[in-house]
Protein backbone atom coordinates (compact mmCIF):
# COMPACT_ATOMS: atom_id res chain seq x y z
CA UNK A 1 0.00 0.00 0.00
CA UNK A 2 2.48 2.79 -1.24
CA UNK A 3 1.54 5.79 -3.19
CA UNK A 4 1.45 4.98 -6.72
CA UNK A 5 2.10 7.33 -9.74
CA UNK A 6 -1.28 5.81 -11.78
CA UNK A 7 -4.14 7.78 -13.42
CA UNK A 8 -7.14 8.29 -11.73
CA UNK A 9 -9.18 6.67 -14.94
CA UNK A 10 -9.45 3.81 -12.76
CA UNK A 11 -11.07 4.58 -9.74
CA UNK A 12 -13.68 2.35 -8.47
CA UNK A 13 -17.40 3.18 -7.67
CA UNK A 14 -18.69 3.37 -5.20
CA UNK A 15 -16.45 6.51 -4.79
CA UNK A 16 -16.78 8.65 -1.59
CA UNK A 17 -16.08 12.21 -2.28
CA UNK A 18 -15.11 14.69 0.79
CA UNK A 19 -14.45 17.80 1.29
CA UNK A 20 -12.12 18.66 4.67
CA UNK A 21 -11.53 22.00 5.63
CA UNK A 22 -10.36 24.06 8.78
CA UNK A 23 -13.67 23.64 10.46
CA UNK A 24 -16.08 21.64 8.44
CA UNK A 25 -16.08 18.39 6.74
CA UNK A 26 -18.62 17.46 3.79
CA UNK A 27 -19.14 13.68 2.70
CA UNK A 28 -20.44 12.44 -0.20
CA UNK A 29 -21.46 8.86 -2.47
CA UNK A 30 -21.37 8.34 -5.49
CA UNK A 31 -22.54 5.49 -6.45
CA UNK A 32 -21.73 5.17 -10.88
CA UNK A 33 -20.77 8.18 -12.90
CA UNK A 34 -24.60 8.88 -13.77
CA UNK A 35 -25.84 9.03 -9.90
CA UNK A 36 -26.07 12.13 -8.73
CA UNK A 37 -23.86 12.06 -5.39
CA UNK A 38 -25.70 11.55 -1.90
CA UNK A 39 -24.73 13.83 0.64
CA UNK A 40 -24.44 13.43 4.22
CA UNK A 41 -24.47 15.67 7.38
CA UNK A 42 -21.91 18.48 7.06
CA UNK A 43 -19.95 18.06 10.49
CA UNK A 44 -17.61 19.95 12.88
CA UNK A 45 -14.07 18.60 12.63
CA UNK A 46 -13.63 19.72 16.12
CA UNK A 47 -15.97 16.64 17.08
CA UNK A 48 -14.32 13.48 15.97
CA UNK A 49 -10.32 13.32 16.91
CA UNK A 50 -9.63 12.11 13.70
CA UNK A 51 -11.17 11.94 9.82
CA UNK A 52 -11.18 8.04 9.92
CA UNK A 53 -13.88 8.20 12.63
CA UNK A 54 -15.80 11.28 10.95
CA UNK A 55 -16.55 8.91 7.81
CA UNK A 56 -17.20 5.94 9.50
CA UNK A 57 -19.91 7.79 11.88
CA UNK A 58 -21.25 9.85 9.43
CA UNK A 59 -21.07 7.78 6.01
CA UNK A 60 -20.40 4.33 6.93
CA UNK A 61 -22.52 3.91 9.85
CA UNK A 62 -25.46 5.80 7.69
CA UNK A 63 -25.36 3.41 4.51
CA UNK A 64 -25.18 -0.21 3.39
CA UNK A 65 -22.89 0.87 1.05
CA UNK A 66 -19.33 0.08 0.67
CA UNK A 67 -17.17 2.71 -1.04
CA UNK A 68 -14.76 1.03 -2.80
CA UNK A 69 -12.34 4.63 -3.50
CA UNK A 70 -12.12 7.88 -1.72
CA UNK A 71 -11.62 11.23 -3.34
CA UNK A 72 -10.90 13.72 -0.44
CA UNK A 73 -9.85 16.98 -0.89
CA UNK A 74 -8.15 18.49 2.06
CA UNK A 75 -7.29 22.11 3.15
CA UNK A 76 -3.08 21.58 2.88
CA UNK A 77 -0.56 20.39 1.02
CA UNK A 78 -0.33 16.81 0.55
CA UNK A 79 3.11 15.22 0.90
CA UNK A 80 4.16 11.88 2.47
CA UNK A 81 1.53 9.39 4.31
CA UNK A 82 0.88 11.63 6.82
CA UNK A 83 -0.88 15.17 5.90
CA UNK A 84 -1.65 17.70 8.52
CA UNK A 85 -4.27 19.61 7.37
CA UNK A 86 -3.16 23.50 8.03
CA UNK A 87 -6.23 24.98 10.23
CA UNK A 88 -6.93 21.19 12.16
CA UNK A 89 -6.28 19.27 14.06
CA UNK A 90 -6.90 15.89 11.91
CA UNK A 91 -3.70 14.11 10.21
CA UNK A 92 -5.13 12.25 7.24
CA UNK A 93 -2.99 8.75 6.96
CA UNK A 94 -4.29 7.49 3.77
CA UNK A 95 -2.94 3.71 4.45
CA UNK A 96 -5.01 3.69 7.60
CA UNK A 97 -8.43 4.84 6.11
CA UNK A 98 -7.81 1.37 3.42
CA UNK A 99 -6.91 -0.58 6.06
CA UNK A 100 -9.41 -0.03 8.71
CA UNK A 101 -12.18 1.16 6.66
CA UNK A 102 -12.33 -0.85 3.75
CA UNK A 103 -10.86 1.33 0.79
CA UNK A 104 -9.54 -0.38 -2.33
CA UNK A 105 -7.97 3.52 -2.93
CA UNK A 106 -7.50 6.88 -2.23
CA UNK A 107 -7.26 9.89 -3.67
CA UNK A 108 -5.95 13.37 -1.72
CA UNK A 109 -6.33 16.67 -3.81
CA UNK A 110 -6.10 20.34 -2.29
CA UNK A 111 -9.28 21.48 -1.15
CA UNK A 112 -9.11 24.88 -3.68
CA UNK A 113 -8.08 22.31 -6.08
CA UNK A 114 -11.40 20.72 -6.11
CA UNK A 115 -12.79 24.40 -6.06
CA UNK A 116 -11.26 24.73 -9.24
CA UNK A 117 -12.73 21.50 -10.54
CA UNK A 118 -16.22 22.63 -9.45
CA UNK A 119 -15.67 26.15 -11.43
CA UNK A 120 -15.09 24.24 -14.89
CA UNK A 121 -18.43 23.24 -14.79
CA UNK A 122 -20.69 26.05 -12.64
CA UNK A 123 -23.80 26.24 -13.80
CA UNK A 124 -25.43 29.59 -14.67
CA UNK A 125 -27.38 29.31 -11.65
CA UNK A 126 -24.44 28.34 -9.50
CA UNK A 127 -22.91 31.76 -9.93
CA UNK A 128 -23.50 35.44 -9.47
CA UNK A 129 -21.91 38.08 -11.22
CA UNK A 130 -20.22 41.34 -9.38
CA UNK A 131 -19.92 43.61 -12.21
CA UNK A 132 -20.60 43.24 -15.90
CA UNK A 133 -20.15 39.40 -16.92
CA UNK A 134 -21.14 37.44 -20.43
CA UNK A 135 -21.36 33.77 -21.17
CA UNK A 136 -18.35 31.71 -19.58
CA UNK A 137 -14.95 31.85 -21.46
CA UNK A 138 -12.83 28.78 -21.75
CA UNK A 139 -9.98 30.78 -20.70
CA UNK A 140 -7.96 30.62 -17.38
CA UNK A 141 -9.77 30.87 -14.42
CA UNK A 142 -9.18 31.92 -10.74
CA UNK A 143 -11.06 30.60 -7.83
CA UNK A 144 -10.21 31.96 -4.45
CA UNK A 145 -12.34 31.60 -0.64
CA UNK A 146 -11.78 33.21 2.67
CA UNK A 147 -12.89 30.48 4.91
CA UNK A 148 -10.94 29.43 8.07
CA UNK A 149 -8.06 30.55 5.43
CA UNK A 150 -7.67 32.05 2.33
CA UNK A 151 -7.89 29.69 0.07
CA UNK A 152 -6.48 30.04 -3.67
CA UNK A 153 -6.58 27.78 -6.79
CA UNK A 154 -6.02 28.22 -10.60
CA UNK A 155 -7.81 26.30 -13.38
CA UNK A 156 -6.35 26.43 -17.01
CA UNK A 157 -7.19 24.44 -20.55
CA UNK A 158 -4.82 22.71 -22.50
CA UNK A 159 -4.80 19.24 -24.63
CA UNK A 160 -8.63 19.49 -24.11
CA UNK A 161 -8.31 18.97 -20.35
CA UNK A 162 -8.46 21.65 -17.50
CA UNK A 163 -5.62 21.37 -15.21
CA UNK A 164 -6.09 22.68 -11.45
CA UNK A 165 -3.04 24.70 -10.36
CA UNK A 166 -2.92 24.56 -6.59
CA UNK A 167 -1.04 26.28 -4.46
CA UNK A 168 -0.60 28.95 -1.37
CA UNK A 169 -1.90 31.88 -3.08
CA UNK A 170 -3.63 32.72 0.15
CA UNK A 171 -0.33 33.63 1.58
CA UNK A 172 0.78 36.65 -0.37
CA UNK A 173 1.51 40.10 0.52
CA UNK A 174 -1.78 42.28 1.04
CA UNK A 175 -0.78 46.12 1.51
CA UNK A 176 -2.20 49.39 2.13
CA UNK A 177 -3.22 51.37 -0.34
CA UNK A 178 -5.53 54.17 0.69
CA UNK A 179 -5.54 56.63 3.84
CA UNK A 180 -7.56 54.70 5.78
CA UNK A 181 -5.65 51.70 5.49
CA UNK A 182 -2.40 53.27 6.10
CA UNK A 183 -4.17 54.06 9.33
CA UNK A 184 -5.48 50.65 10.18
CA UNK A 185 -2.74 48.95 9.07
CA UNK A 186 -0.25 49.53 12.32
CA UNK A 187 -2.98 47.75 14.08
CA UNK A 188 -3.28 44.92 12.38
CA UNK A 189 -2.06 41.55 13.88
CA UNK A 190 0.75 39.86 11.51
CA UNK A 191 2.99 36.50 11.19
CA UNK A 192 6.39 36.81 10.81
CA UNK A 193 5.98 41.06 10.33
CA UNK A 194 3.52 40.98 7.86
CA UNK A 195 0.67 41.24 6.90
CA UNK A 196 -0.49 38.52 4.24
CA UNK A 197 -3.61 38.58 2.67
CA UNK A 198 -5.43 35.27 5.02
CA UNK A 199 -4.46 37.65 8.14
CA UNK A 200 -7.03 39.79 6.81
CA UNK A 201 -9.56 37.82 4.36
CA UNK A 202 -10.56 35.17 6.16
CA UNK A 203 -12.48 34.58 9.41
CA UNK A 204 -9.87 35.49 12.07
CA UNK A 205 -8.78 38.11 9.56
CA UNK A 206 -12.42 39.95 9.67
CA UNK A 207 -12.12 39.92 13.26
CA UNK A 208 -8.64 41.35 13.00
CA UNK A 209 -9.51 44.21 10.90
CA UNK A 210 -12.60 45.06 12.89
CA UNK A 211 -10.08 44.79 16.11
CA UNK A 212 -7.28 46.98 14.13
CA UNK A 213 -10.22 49.56 13.00
CA UNK A 214 -11.38 50.40 16.80
CA UNK A 215 -7.75 50.34 17.80
CA UNK A 216 -6.95 53.03 14.79
CA UNK A 217 -10.01 55.28 15.99
CA UNK A 218 -8.88 55.24 19.62
CA UNK A 219 -11.69 52.74 20.72
CA UNK A 220 -11.73 49.57 23.06
CA UNK A 221 -12.55 46.62 21.62
CA UNK A 222 -15.05 44.00 22.38
CA UNK A 223 -14.16 39.98 21.94
CA UNK A 224 -15.39 39.22 18.83
CA UNK A 225 -16.17 36.21 16.69
CA UNK A 226 -16.95 36.30 12.36
CA UNK A 227 -20.56 35.56 12.94
CA UNK A 228 -20.52 38.46 15.86
CA UNK A 229 -19.49 40.65 13.80
CA UNK A 230 -21.49 39.74 10.99
CA UNK A 231 -24.59 40.58 13.45
CA UNK A 232 -23.46 43.80 14.26
CA UNK A 233 -23.20 44.96 11.30
CA UNK A 234 -27.03 43.66 10.46
CA UNK A 235 -27.60 45.99 13.79
CA UNK A 236 -26.18 48.99 12.88
CA UNK A 237 -22.32 48.70 14.34
CA UNK A 238 -20.27 51.47 12.01
CA UNK A 239 -17.32 49.73 12.94
CA UNK A 240 -18.28 46.36 11.75
CA UNK A 241 -19.99 47.60 8.92
CA UNK A 242 -16.54 49.22 7.95
CA UNK A 243 -14.98 45.81 8.50
CA UNK A 244 -16.87 43.74 5.96
CA UNK A 245 -16.86 46.99 3.45
CA UNK A 246 -12.95 47.03 3.47
CA UNK A 247 -13.01 42.98 3.85
CA UNK A 248 -15.18 43.02 0.83
CA UNK A 249 -12.47 46.09 -1.36
CA UNK A 250 -9.50 44.24 -0.22
CA UNK A 251 -10.75 41.22 -1.29
CA UNK A 252 -11.47 42.60 -4.75
CA UNK A 253 -7.76 44.25 -4.97
CA UNK A 254 -6.32 40.46 -4.39
CA UNK A 255 -8.57 38.55 -6.98
CA UNK A 256 -7.66 41.21 -9.04
CA UNK A 257 -3.74 40.14 -8.76
CA UNK A 258 -4.93 36.79 -9.50
CA UNK A 259 -6.96 37.52 -12.00
CA UNK A 260 -3.65 39.20 -13.74
CA UNK A 261 -1.57 36.36 -12.52
CA UNK A 262 -3.30 33.88 -14.47
CA UNK A 263 -4.97 36.17 -17.11
CA UNK A 264 -7.91 35.18 -16.06
CA UNK A 265 -10.01 35.59 -18.91
CA UNK A 266 -12.41 32.65 -17.82
CA UNK A 267 -13.35 34.89 -14.56
CA UNK A 268 -12.28 34.89 -11.10
CA UNK A 269 -14.42 33.25 -8.78
CA UNK A 270 -15.38 33.88 -4.75
CA UNK A 271 -16.30 30.88 -2.74
CA UNK A 272 -16.18 29.91 0.97
CA UNK A 273 -18.96 30.21 3.21
CA UNK A 274 -17.74 33.95 4.62
CA UNK A 275 -18.58 35.92 1.88
CA UNK A 276 -22.04 34.17 1.93
CA UNK A 277 -22.64 35.30 5.32
CA UNK A 278 -21.69 39.15 4.58
CA UNK A 279 -22.26 39.53 1.23
CA UNK A 280 -25.72 41.65 2.42
CA UNK A 281 -23.26 44.39 3.80
CA UNK A 282 -20.10 44.24 0.97
CA UNK A 283 -20.51 47.18 -1.26
CA UNK A 284 -19.89 45.24 -4.64
CA UNK A 285 -19.56 48.60 -6.80
CA UNK A 286 -16.38 49.02 -4.57
CA UNK A 287 -15.13 45.37 -4.76
CA UNK A 288 -15.79 45.34 -8.71
CA UNK A 289 -13.37 49.00 -8.86
CA UNK A 290 -11.24 47.31 -6.71
CA UNK A 291 -10.63 44.72 -8.85
CA UNK A 292 -10.28 46.62 -11.88
CA UNK A 293 -7.70 48.90 -10.12
CA UNK A 294 -4.51 47.79 -11.77
CA UNK A 295 -2.90 50.34 -13.83
CA UNK A 296 -1.73 50.12 -16.40
CA UNK A 297 -4.22 47.22 -17.26
CA UNK A 298 -7.64 48.56 -15.89
CA UNK A 299 -9.10 47.69 -19.69
CA UNK A 300 -7.70 44.48 -19.23
CA UNK A 301 -9.77 43.78 -16.04
CA UNK A 302 -12.75 45.47 -17.22
CA UNK A 303 -12.77 42.46 -19.24
CA UNK A 304 -12.70 40.08 -17.20
CA UNK A 305 -15.62 38.31 -15.10
CA UNK A 306 -15.45 38.03 -11.21
CA UNK A 307 -18.38 35.83 -9.54
CA UNK A 308 -19.53 34.87 -6.35
CA UNK A 309 -20.42 30.87 -6.35
CA UNK A 310 -23.87 30.31 -4.74
CA UNK A 311 -24.04 26.60 -5.63
CA UNK A 312 -24.50 24.85 -2.15
CA UNK A 313 -21.24 22.38 -1.35
CA UNK A 314 -19.56 23.54 -4.69
CA UNK A 315 -16.01 21.90 -3.65
CA UNK A 316 -18.35 18.17 -3.56
CA UNK A 317 -19.88 18.71 -6.69
CA UNK A 318 -16.22 19.35 -8.62
CA UNK A 319 -15.11 15.90 -6.72
CA UNK A 320 -17.92 14.45 -8.72
CA UNK A 321 -17.51 16.35 -11.70
CA UNK A 322 -13.96 14.31 -11.60
CA UNK A 323 -14.85 11.19 -10.46
CA UNK A 324 -17.12 11.01 -13.34
CA UNK A 325 -15.01 11.86 -16.28
CA UNK A 326 -10.78 11.64 -15.08
CA UNK A 327 -9.95 12.31 -18.56
CA UNK A 328 -11.44 15.44 -18.74
CA UNK A 329 -8.86 17.13 -16.47
CA UNK A 330 -5.21 16.77 -16.41
CA UNK A 331 -5.15 16.78 -12.59
CA UNK A 332 -1.48 15.19 -10.90
CA UNK A 333 -2.00 12.23 -9.34
CA UNK A 334 1.42 11.04 -8.63
CA UNK A 335 2.33 10.25 -4.52
CA UNK A 336 -1.00 11.14 -3.89
CA UNK A 337 -2.76 8.27 -4.21
CA UNK A 338 -2.55 5.11 -2.49
CA UNK A 339 -3.55 1.58 -3.58
CA UNK A 340 -4.55 -1.63 -1.96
Amino acid sequence: MTPTHDSAENLKFPILIGDIGGTNARFALLVDAFAEPKNFPIVQTADFPNIDDAIQATVLDKTSIQPRSAVLAIAGPISGDEIELTNCHWVVRPRRLIEDLGFEDVLLVNDFEAQALAVSALPEAGREAIGPAGPLQDGARVVLGPGTGLGVAGLVKARRMWIPVAGEGGHIDLGPRSARDLAIWPYLETIGGRVSAEQVLCGRGLVNLYNAIGRADGREVQPHSPASITAAAGAGDETAREAIRLFGIYLGRVAGDLALVFMARGGVFIAGGIFGHIAPYIDRAAMRAAFEDKAPHEALLRDMPLYAITLPLAALAGLATFARAPRSYGLETTNRRWTR
